[in-house]
């Protein structure tokens, strides 16, 4: 009797080990699939983010590629304006030119006036 008491009660506590145990493995197993559930949405994270700076990167080089145009045009601007400002300053010295003939014509003209009223037609 004492040897059937023994034997029930290591099989109380073998059922109650085992219960224990099912119980710890079905947590384990709940927690590598929340864990697979979470690397799942790492992963998925990750992908969005190489996908931003995938993004990023194509707006950097066309921001790069527009620096560029407009540096060109700038360029540009800059000797349309320099040649501008030569053809201004010939332009200028040109008038000058003019208004020095002009002058000079004009007192010429008076001379000649001059000299012409001294005959007399009759």
């Amino acid at each position: 009797a004492v040897v059937a008491s023994e034997v029930r009660a290591l099989a109380q506590r073998s059922a109650t080990a085992a219960k224990e145990i099912r119980e710890l493995i079905g947590n384990s197993a709940q927690q590598v699939g929340d864990g697979a559930r979470q690397v799942q949405g790492v992963g998925h994270t990750i992908d969005e983010v190489v996908a931003s700076v995938s993004r990023v990167s194509t707006l950097v080089a066309q921001i790069s590629a527009a620096a560029r145009e407009q540096s060109t045009g700038l360029s540009q601007i800059n000797e349309a304006v320099t040649q501008l400002d030569v053809t201004t300053q010939q332009n200028a010295a040109l008038v000058e030119e003019s208004a020095a003939a002009a002058q000079t014509l004009s007192q010429s003209a008076r001379s000649l006036q001059r000299s012409v009223s001294v005959f007399r037609l009759n």
